[in-house]
């Protein structure tokens, strides 16, 4: 049976987080080692690398955090911060249901088209391209699908915008070829507090299922800045969020670009 994901497409994710300079490289490593080492199946190992790289600006904030405990369940994560054994549950907040889809089928064809690079000339086309794309081409079709990967495969080789493809920008990467979105953000582009509160709701269901032998049990929810369907700009009627009730000791929003973070129940 084919992989749905390899380790080399993680190393590339990570290549995008090494381009943010708040990335805590040596831990994230450290911990990403931990995993391989662990029983989990692949899919596990995949998830629980990912979810530590959503973590990175979490750990900015509470720099004494010990991770313990990667193979748990419920919550995600062990940790030991001040003497105190910390659950922490991670969870992703969707502001663009619409885009899932979308975006999904989009780093495929991402794939695609590095791997036709890669292909033909690793070390020539070697870099990160952010591709900003025109409003109108479709997706849903795998002639058109096709039609994409070759508009990016010229673009990239011509070093300018060939068809679908609007806007192109590199930077250096040192080994591989990797694409990605172009992240403009739309000034008015919010997240709806009630979409965090519902969430909230979901995890307050399952909290009596948790790891009972932690002193305190977290929750972090987070905005993946590097997907369409989670970035924002703004929470809309932040002050919603003073009145959660929720039996999580503490319960944080964080957008992992900038590293903002939001306390929600401290």
């Amino acid at each position: 049976m084919k992989k749905t994901f390899s380790d080399e497409d993680l190393v590339k994710n990570m290549s995008l987080y090494h381009l943010n300079r708040h990335l805590k490289k040596k831990p994230i490593e450290k911990y990403h080692r931990s995993i391989d080492a662990s029983a989990l199946h692949d899919r596990e190992k995949y998830k629980k690398k990912a979810e530590i790289l959503l973590l990175n600006s979490f750990m900015h904030h509470f720099p004494d955090v010990k991770f313990e405990n990667f193979t748990c369940e419920s919550p995600d994560f062990i940790a030991k911060l001040n003497g105190k054994k910390i659950g922490i549950e991670l969870t992703e907040v969707i502001n663009h249901l619409e885009m899932k889809k979308v975006e999904s089928c989009l780093n495929k064809i991402f794939r695609q088209a590095e791997i036709l690079l890669e292909q033909e000339d690793t070390t020539k086309y070697r870099g990160v391209y952010f591709l900003e794309f025109n409003t109108h081409f479709k997706l849903d079709n795998p002639q058109f699908q096709q039609e994409i990967i070759l508009d990016i495969y010229k673009s990239i080789r011509k070093k300018t915008p060939v068809g679908c493809v609007k806007k192109i920008r590199k930077s250096s990467h040192r080994r591989n070829v990797f694409i990605t979105h172009e992240y403009n953000l739309n000034l008015f582009d919010e997240l709806c507090s009630e979409k965090i509160l519902e969430l909230i709701e979901k995890k307050n269901e399952k909290f009596p299922y948790y790891d009972t032998s932690v002193d305190e049990c977290w929750l972090v929810i987070v905005s993946d800045m590097n997907s369409l369907a989670s970035r924002y700009t703004f929470i809309q009627n932040r002050e919603n969020l003073a009145e959660v009730k929720s039996p999580f000791h503490k319960i944080f929003h964080l957008e992992n670009l900038c590293g903002n973070i939001t306390s929600i129940k401290a």
